[in-house]
């Protein structure tokens, strides 16, 4: 299973929200990784081909892009907003939905069902009516009906919100065996939910590409560039003026360790720190070539 994107490019007027994209995707769980408006959710909606691209070309599991029907066959797609019909139970739901993909025998589709329930953890709101369902639980179900019909591309878009600590877990451990011989695409701007669960990470930023490879070449990014310094609150605030801080942890009383990004120690008593996933991240899109 391959995705190859060549220039791939999308334009909403003289906005361009997909700039010339060109990478692979080989079997896993690939990560997407970028902020709010980075043109992820765009990309994901070209694939799923509810989108048309402007120029450039896709071709997944050998089948180009502009084939919509025969790549609306290979995909499931869960998006960050999505309703099922309210009055319906969650067992029925699932059954239309599973109809609707093609999968036409009853018995197979009450098999899957069974076990996608039992993976979301709904197995025991089978004939809870989809209204009912709280927001994490209709997020579970809108996972269940992305894999209902087996595809070999998982398309799923901030698929964590809403879900718990145990459900983010649950919700990892199904992606991770789900993808064998796949390709799962998670998309999300939570770094966490990637470095949990993927084999490689792509990020994205304004529509383009700056990063495509492992965790750990991402956290190389930033190598150099990681410090950190032990100061009161005083200090904390003056420093927040004119460094980049990456986060601050309280230590008693009030003094903080303060972990920052820059290209040389910010302080005379700052420390070179290993990188993170994170730190390598935040290098390629919030700073982009402006550490202090």
């Amino acid at each position: 299973m391959e995705i190859t994107l060549n220039e791939l490019t999308k334009r909403y007027g003289n906005k361009t929200a997909l700039n010339g994209v060109t990478l692979k995707w080989e079997d896993g769980v690939q990560g997407l990784l970028g902020p709010n408006g980075a043109g992820k959710t765009t990309l994901m909606r070209l694939l799923a081909t509810l989108l048309t691209p402007t120029s450039g070309s896709a071709v997944i599991d050998g089948v180009p892009l502009k084939e919509k029907h025969k790549i609306r066959q290979l995909i499931g797609y869960l998006p960050q907003e999505f309703s099922f019909y309210p009055g319906m139970t969650v067992m029925d739901a699932l059954d239309y939905l599973a109809l609707l993909s093609g999968v036409k025998a009853a018995v197979d589709r009450k098999r899957k069902i069974n076990e996608l329930l039992e993976a979301v953890n709904l197995e025991n709101h089978r004939k809870t009516k989809v209204k009912a369902l709280s927001g994490g639980m209709k997020r579970r179900l809108g996972i269940a009906q992305a894999m209902i019909h087996e595809p070999k591309l998982l398309i799923v878009d901030e698929p964590t919100a809403g879900l718990d600590p145990e459900e983010r877990i649950r919700f990892r451990q199904l992606l991770a065996s789900f993808s064998e011989n796949r390709i799962v695409l998670l998309s999300t701007h939570v770094a966490e939910d990637i470095e949990s669960s993927c084999r490689e990470v792509t990020v994205l930023t304004e529509g383009s590409v700056p990063f495509q490879g492992s965790i750990a070449q991402l956290a190389e990014q930033a190598r150099g560039k990681v410090w950190t310094a032990e100061m009161d609150n005083a200090e904390w605030r003056a420093a927040s003026q004119s460094f980049r801080i990456v986060s601050a942890v309280a230590k008693g009383g009030s003094r903080m360790s303060v972990r920052f990004l820059a290209e040389s120690p910010p302080l005379a008593e700052a420390e070179e720190a290993e990188p993170t996933m994170e730190d390598g991240y935040l290098c390629l899109v919030k700073v982009r070539g402006k550490l202090q």
